[in-house]
């Protein structure tokens, strides 16, 4: 079989999704041909559904990031996406087309598949939102087949039996959409990890190795130690991951790579693909028992390359991370999301106390290894006086970088749920991120302008003395007076607060936003 991967990702996200490049090694070695279509360095991409935006008035440049250093390796491609789409298609001439999707980029793999379906080729959807949102995922015309879940097992299966022109209704994981009324679904499985073969990274094109950090671009690639999570926050797609496979499939899903196939992909990186730089991709990198941790330290004592992780505040141990700092940790976000203990512990399934979450932060600042913190505003239920007690936590936490994003309830959030009964989003809702549109739900007692306000200007609270936050509260708003007020703030907080951040050992640390754009979890994502 010829298989296409269509990965129809934003601009400038340059992550490289590794459930695409572990799907095509495990194709590959069943004796399938691969490529991909991978919309990353697209210059533009716009969307005959959505109007242009403007992108940098909306977002109010609220992360600041610095400019990393030109480098030849990234650069955008300013060819038309939807003319080399169907010519890639055309002269590929695939017999199955794989669409890679989170639900933020569903539409968009949606634009692309229209402009093809009339040459009759079989396509399946999977990532995130097929996995979560199924049922809405299958109705759409250009989608054939729909994967719920992980889709190592699935996909090999359902080429190998195209390939020997056998019938596929009964592949698990699969959802196949026969005619308008009748749609076949198939019980989930679950993979062994171990079972997988190396991420088949020639598939990417060599840009797609390189990422910005810290303002330089390092060749980096991302490494699967766990899938799930232990956690049960009610903004993340884990909880209702682990009680999918929980009601449907009967087996937990977190679980762990070996330590011996672990070693063998870190060493791959290293000695074959000339990493400079990794990253680990799991939801939070603390799921380990103790002891395993400190096998792992030892295994990477010899890997030698610097790394980004993310995971929680309460996880915090000197010891831990003091051990961290030693094997060549770089950078770490930790996720904080809100201020208040009450709302943190009662909304967000968060237990844990601001006292908590500081002294764990203080005792990384005393390590010595640069952190940035995650923050969600506009929550269901949550207020505008509300949202200023993550203002007030973030400044008496000593980050080299922090930022602000609206909440976004995806399918599969716990949370979006609430969002429906609320009558704030509707089921069948395809919701995009803040990356085109700012705040999704717009309430009553927290309209959308107030969230985005103050996401675009909370480094401004955090950072300048509260005697500044009336001229502050001024450029909330998008009124030629907020946005010259806005403007002349900005000038006057990079001059004085970014990249002016400083170690525990007193030398300056460029300050860089270091978030990877929704992490993938798991195989469920396929991206």
């Amino acid at each position: 079989m010829k298989v296409l991967f269509l990965y129809p990702n934003h601009k400038g996200n340059y992550m490289l999704p590794p459930a695409i490049g572990i799907l095509s090694a495990c194709l590959k070695r069943a004796g399938h041909e691969i490529d991909l279509f991978d919309t990353t360095q697209y210059a533009s991409f716009e969307l005959e559904f959505r109007p242009k935006v403007d992108v940098d008035k909306s977002k109010g440049d609220r992360l600041m990031t610095k400019p990393f250093e030109e480098n030849d390796k990234i650069k955008a491609i300013d060819g038309d996406i939807y003319e080399d789409w169907v010519n890639k298609v055309n002269h590929y001439k695939p017999d199955l087309i794989a669409l890679s999707a989170t639900e933020d980029l569903w539409r968009s793999g949606i634009s692309l598949l229209k402009r093809v379906r009339d040459k009759g080729i079989l396509t399946i959807a999977g990532g995130v939102f097929p996995t979560f949102a199924p049922d809405l995922a299958i109705e759409y015309p250009e989608i054939d087949i729909v994967c719920k879940g992980e889709g190592e097992i699935a996909l090999v299966e359902l080429c190998n039996r195209l390939a020997e022109g056998i019938g596929y209704d009964d592949v698990p994981n699969l959802w196949i959409r026969k005619d308008k009324e009748n749609v076949i679904k198939n019980p989930l499985t679950q993979v062994d990890m171990d079972d997988n073969p190396l991420i088949d990274v020639s598939i990417f094109e060599e840009a797609r190795y390189y990422r910005p950090m810290t303002g330089k671009v390092y060749r980096m690639f991302p490494v699967e130690i766990f899938r799930g999570c232990p956690y049960t926050c009610t903004y993340c797609n884990s909880p209702w991951q682990a009680e999918l496979y929980k009601t449907e499939a009967n087996t937990k899903f977190l679980r762990r790579k070996s330590f011996k196939n672990l070693k063998k992909e870190l060493y791959f990186y290293k000695e074959q693909m000339r990493a400079e730089y990794l990253y680990f991709w799991s939801d939070t990198f603390f799921s380990w028992k103790r002891d395993d941790f400190y096998r792992f330290c030892d295994l990477y004592e010899d890997i030698k390359l610097p790394f980004w992780i993310q995971t929680r505040p309460e996880t915090v141990k000197y010891d831990l991370f003091k051990r961290l700092k030693e094997i060549g940790c770089h950078r770490i976000s930790f996720g904080v999301e809100h201020g208040n203990t009450e709302f943190r512990k009662k909304v967000l399934g968060r237990n844990v106390t601001n006292k908590q979450i500081i002294d764990g932060l203080n005792t990384v600042h005393e390590v010595g290894i640069p952190f940035s913190v995650n923050n969600i505003i506009g929550f269901p239920g949550e207020t505008y006086e509300l949202a200023f007690e993550t203002i007030e936590l973030n400044r008496k936490i000593p980050a080299d970088d922090r930022n602000a994003y609206p909440f976004t309830p995806f399918h599969g959030v716990p949370l979006r749920k609430t969002c429906d009964e609320l009558g704030l989003t509707n089921y069948e809702d395809i919701v995009e991120s803040f990356v085109a549109s700012g705040s999704i739900l717009d309430m009553p007692q927290f309209p959308k302008e107030k969230v985005d306000g103050l996401c675009k200007t909370f480094n401004f609270y955090v950072s300048f003395p509260k005697s500044r936050w009336p001229d502050i509260k001024k450029s909330e708003g998008n009124s030629k007076e907020s946005e010259k007020i806005y403007s002349e703030l900005k000038d006057e907080f990079t001059s004085k607060y970014l990249f002016k951040d400083y170690t525990s050992n007193g030398n300056p640390m460029d300050t860089v936003d270091s978030v990877f754009h929704e992490l993938p979890i798991g195989m469920g994502k396929m991206s």
